[in-house]
């Protein structure tokens, strides 16, 4: 009789965010966790081993891998070169996440502890959906999104790639986030958003930087 497989997964990315996934890996029954990350002086990541950097991917090709890094083009870059390698790219789910039967989840997304997904939403490849956060019903959240800690996505709310909806913010019903968005920490954002930027406040503005021609036109 033969035994089980043992589940062996790579995390990319020995941070915080990744520290949060192992614990996740865990708790989905991967019993070998290693870490890979660019930066060759970590040594370990929440006990766990960093055995090398992004160049070792090829050493794991039979090991399932996650990208545990915040930064959406970051994310997008390592997820492409995992894609062209045939890497097995997977999802993790929190077992204590409430995710509706009718829920679409792409690969590479990371749903973490406390979060709510309901149903007939579609979460694309390479998001982030992270603790305590919600994303209602009729939802269409694209590749590379991050909704942060505690933030709440209302129903039939479609948000564009790579966008970071911030900790704690708001996202009405009925409404379009544009590709590339920053939603700050705490914002509500009430009407449809189309120009590309960071949106800040109650109800959510564009934030306008001066440039140094008008600064300079003001003294």
């Amino acid at each position: 009789m033969g035994g089980s497989i043992l589940r062996k997964l790579v995390i990319i990315g020995a941070s915080g965010h990744g520290k949060v996934i192992a614990d996740i890996a865990l708790k989905n029954q991967y019993e070998k966790i290693i870490f890979l990350d660019d930066d060759d002086t970590i040594m370990e990541c929440a006990g766990f081993p960093v055995k090398g950097t992004t160049e070792d991917i090829e050493k794991y090709l039979f090991w399932d891998f996650i990208v545990a890094i915040g930064e959406a083009n970051v994310r997008k870059k390592i997820f492409d070169k995992l894609e062209l390698k045939s890497c097995n790219i997977v999802s993790l789910i929190h077992p204590k996440a409430i995710i509706s039967r009718r829920v679409q989840i792409e690969k590479g997304t990371v749903i973490m502890a406390g979060a709510i997904i309901n149903s007939d939403t579609k979460v694309g490849k390479g998001c982030i959906v992270n603790t305590g956060a919600s994303v209602d019903h009729d939802g269409i959240i694209q590749d590379f999104v991050h909704i942060s800690v505690g933030a709440h996505v209302a129903g039939s709310v479609h948000i564009g790639l790579k966008t970071w909806v911030g900790a704690g913010a708001i996202v009405l019903n009925n409404l379009n986030i544009c590709n590339e968005c920053m939603i700050g920490a705490g914002a509500v954002v009430i009407d449809d958003i189309n120009i590309k930027g960071t949106y800040i406040g109650v109800p959510a503005k564009l934030l306008v930087k001066e440039t140094s021609y008008e600064k300079s036109s003001l003294n």
